[in-house]
């Protein structure tokens, strides 16, 4: 049986993974995937503490609106990533210093 900790394990890894991944990485496609891994650890905890609630399943419908937030946060990223290297040539968000026309 998976008890509420394991999962809450696993979420805190995925979210330090998420958090590493942020910090260390110099791409942009690189931090926008350690954000999507970051929003994965917070539905997981929404999931879980959903199914141990036994009288409120609200978990699980938040965890839902949280995935279409990350899809659409995702697809509005990845347009202004692709606008970004059309005027730049280049995603390393450290050689962008400015965003002036």
């Amino acid at each position: 049986m998976i008890n509420l900790s394991d999962f809450l394990i696993v979420s805190a890894g995925l979210f330090c993974v998420g958090l590493y991944v942020i910090l260390t990485k110099r791409n942009a496609i690189q931090v926008l995937i350690g954000i999507e891994m970051m929003l994965n650890a917070a539905i997981l905890n929404l999931v879980a503490f959903g199914k141990y609630d036994r009288l409120y399943n609200g978990g699980q419908i938040f965890a839902l609106f949280a995935i279409v937030l990350a899809a659409a946060t995702t697809a509005v990223a990845l347009a202004i990533i692709l606008n970004v290297y059309k005027k730049y040539k280049t995603i390393d968000p450290d050689q962008i210093h400015e965003l002036k026309d």
